[in-house]
């Protein structure tokens, strides 16, 4: 870290940055400070050796995999549906008693702002309109604690998940703020803990840093493979240390059925000794632009359905089921042991993701710009790039329509919108209602509160034999 303004500017110099404290003479002392600050957090030389990196990526994303790829072998692979019913009680029973004794952790990426959906504020806050007008943060929050009661009535114990909430510059506050006006959902204060995601700067095509402002740097949220940074500066991983963390499940906010620290996919791993484990759905055809987990030269990963050709994604095995199909819903599973190896030893090596982006700006005569066409690249990483580190990875199938409806557009697009979301979860209450015994008219809406049954159980006392005629809500006894 420089101390003085000789030191920056030689830095920069030295780094083919200088034009960063162009406008440095012109500032006041507030605006210097402020400036300061910033570049203090920044390393241009690692700056620099990142461009170069993301100019190598850029140049390999035209490249198609299909020929490096081969699908997920089946000792690394099972489903929900074709596993029988005493083996899924034992994936539960070893979750939950885990669960018990304070192991298991859940880790939510929640920085996105929401704007896709027309949101000024965090898109955890979003209510799709439920009768219960439940936000996404609340269901996970009364998941959270409806498994712990599921651990506690199996082993007897009372045991407690710790929620670690990865935010980002833009939502942090607003989020913190909202947990705390609504008491954390239920759940103890001292088992939530936010911690923000790292920046990275943003480039013109030929490697200059660009200025947000006169007196600041643009910079850009890392992205949700930024986790494995900010698990360790931010002292995350050592708190999960000190808590006797063993495995934790990780999870993107905006998957309105998310089964969040869902016993069938943690015991799932735990059973086979993963390090890392990935809940994946079918997809539901060749042409569907979801990620696909399968191997890339002997090794997992994510592949993009821009990384493969329409032959590959088309194929199709004896039995008729698409060869590549397993669909990357970011929901994971990892040992923190191995979280901690990709923390120390692999982070910096992880895969950058670039996107050619309209960047906003400051040009040389301090001007804003607003580009109509990309002006530069901003650089991400992602959560799963990580797979190719571990030895020991896992699949987990689950049925789509029970635990993946995204929600990342507004409803005009009639597509992983709120409309779409609010009518996945209702009908996945209607099913479980109706398997209970209940009978719901047509065009009945009941919902079915998390504190009342995680996953469809605990239902029959209130529905068996009960006909729903309209719209109800189903809560738990204390609530």
């Amino acid at each position: 870290m420089v101390s003085t303004l000789d030191q920056l500017k030689d830095e920069l110099n030295s780094a083919s940055q200088e034009h960063v404290l162009q406008f440095w003479s012109e500032l006041d002392d507030q605006e210097r400070d402020a400036f300061w600050k910033q570049l203090s957090t920044v390393n241009f030389k690692n700056s620099n050796h990142l461009f170069e990196r993301a100019q190598r990526s850029l140049a390999t994303d035209t490249e198609k995999l299909d020929e490096r790829m081969e699908p997920i072998p089946s000792e690394h692979f099972a489903s929900q549906l074709s596993v029988d019913e005493a083996e899924l009680e034992r994936y539960e029973n070893a979750a939950l008693e885990e669960i018990a004794k304070g192991t298991v952790a859940v880790l939510l990426l929640a920085g996105g702002q929401g704007t896709r959906l027309g949101l000024s504020y965090p898109k955890g806050m979003c209510s799709v309109g439920l009768p219960s007008g439940k936000t996404l943060l609340q269901l996970q929050a009364e998941r959270i604690r409806s498994v712990v009661n599921l651990a506690k009535q199996k082993t007897g114990k009372e045991g407690g998940i710790c929620w670690y909430i990865m935010t980002s510059g833009a939502t942090n506050a607003t989020t913190r703020k909202f947990l705390e006006a609504n008491d954390f959902f239920g759940l103890p204060a001292t088992n939530v803990k936010l911690f923000e995601q790292g920046l990275l700067p943003c480039f013109d095509f030929d490697g200059k840093l660009l200025l947000e402002d006169r007196n600041a740097v643009a910079l850009a949220p890392d992205g949700n493979g930024g986790v494995y940074r900010a698990l360790e500066t931010s002292d995350i991983l050592a708190d999960m240390t000190q808590r006797g963390v063993k495995y934790v499940h990780v999870y993107c906010v905006d998957n309105i059925l998310v089964k969040v620290a869902d016993p069938l996919f943690i015991g799932y791993c735990i059973t086979k000794e993963a390090e890392c484990g990935a809940k994946v759905v079918s997809k539901e055809e060749a042409t569907e632009p979801v990620g696909v987990v399968c191997k890339v030269d002997g090794r997992f990963q994510v592949v993009e359905y821009s990384e493969i050709t329409e032959r590959t994604a088309k194929l199709r095995d004896a039995s008729g089921n698409l060869v590549f199909r397993a669909g990357n819903i970011c929901n994971h599973f990892f040992s923190v042991d191995f979280l901690r190896a990709v923390c120390e030893q692999h982070e910096r090596n992880l895969k950058l993701h670039v996107a050619k982006k309209k960047i906003a700006h400051v040009d040389a005569r301090g001007e804003k710009v607003k580009p109509d066409t990309p002006n530069g690249i901003k650089i991400e990483k992602f959560v799963f790039d990580a797979f190719q580190f571990a030895s020991r990875f896992v699949t987990w199938e689950v049925p789509r329509t029970r635990e993946f409806s995204a929600l990342k557009n507004a409803d005009g697009a009639k597509k992983d919108c709120p409309s779409t979301a609010r009518r996945d979860l209702l009908h996945l209450h209607r099913t479980y209602v109706e398997r209970a015994g209940g009978f719901v008219d047509p065009g009945v809406d009941v919902e079915v509160s998390p504190l009342l049954s995680y996953g469809g159980e605990n239902l029959e006392k209130k529905v068996r034999g009960r006909r729903f005629q309209s719209s109800t809500i189903l809560l738990a006894d204390n609530e």
